[in-house]
């Protein structure tokens, strides 16, 4: 009897601590839509980012960096957009015949890879949160934004606007949205507070106030504006 006692006991025991666990293991998806305002393209909304950030009580998940890459080529970065988590790389293949020199001298990470040839590959740390805009010194028509996140409860929209960040544990969070075609003070007037329960959670449509891109206009590293190529230069020369 004694016996059957102690091994009940055992199995209350191991109970007691595998409810814990198996509490902080339910999680659930947010969802929603973005919807862009009337003068904008229907593929503007595909650019957007929604994250979630825990506030007090919310669980929070280790932030795992990542290894991404982002590729020059065809006088083009590819992605355009990427989102990593703090603490990750990435790396700057240059896959064109002519150089490249990468830069970014805006909010997030600032950086100046310098000139280098095709067929090498410069590496960043994104030690930091922020919207890092990436320009090349000598194509002006190469732009790409790196958004980094201290968070992994985020999602990037498809064609159709559409997102779903998964396995968010539930909790209080602050709701983020960015996209690079809409002015800082319309993006924060988007934050707001989410609830998660053991329940997927939609946030219905949220509506961008688009306006003309950042990026269509930029300076080189140095402050000054593009100098037309010179055809008898190297660095500069045309496909």
């Amino acid at each position: 009897m004694k016996d059957l006692l102690r091994s009940f006991g055992r199995v209350l025991f191991f109970m007691a601590l595998l409810c814990p666990l198996a509490s902080r293991a339910q999680t659930s998806s947010v969802s929603g839509t973005i919807a862009a305002e009337a003068a904008a393209k229907p593929s503007t909304a595909s650019t957007t980012v929604v994250w979630l950030t825990p506030q007090s009580g919310a669980e929070e998940a280790p932030l795992e960096p990542m290894h991404a890459v982002l590729t020059q080529k065809n006088k083009a970065f590819e992605p355009h957009l990427l989102v990593v988590t703090r603490g990750s790389t990435v790396d700057f293949p240059n896959r064109d015949p002519w150089f490249h020199n990468v830069f970014s001298l805006f909010d997030g990470k600032r950086f100046d890879l310098g000139l280098y040839e095709a067929g090498s590959s410069r590496t960043v740390h994104f030690d930091r949160d922020g919207i890092s805009f990436i320009f090349c010194n000598i194509h002006p028509e190469m732009s790409a934004i790196v958004v980094v996140l201290g968070t992994p409860y985020y999602a990037t929209t498809n064609a159709r606007g559409e997102f779903a960040i998964a396995a968010v544990p539930p909790g209080r969070y602050t709701l983020h949205v960015w996209n690079e075609n809409v002015l800082p003070a319309a993006l924060q007037a988007l934050s707001r507070e989410v609830t998660v329960e053991d329940s997927p959670r939609s946030l219905g449509v949220l509506r961008l106030p688009i306006t003309k891109s950042a990026l269509l206009a930029h300076k080189n590293k140095y402050g000054q504006p593009y100098q037309p190529p010179s055809p008898s230069n190297p660095v500069y020369a045309q496909p």
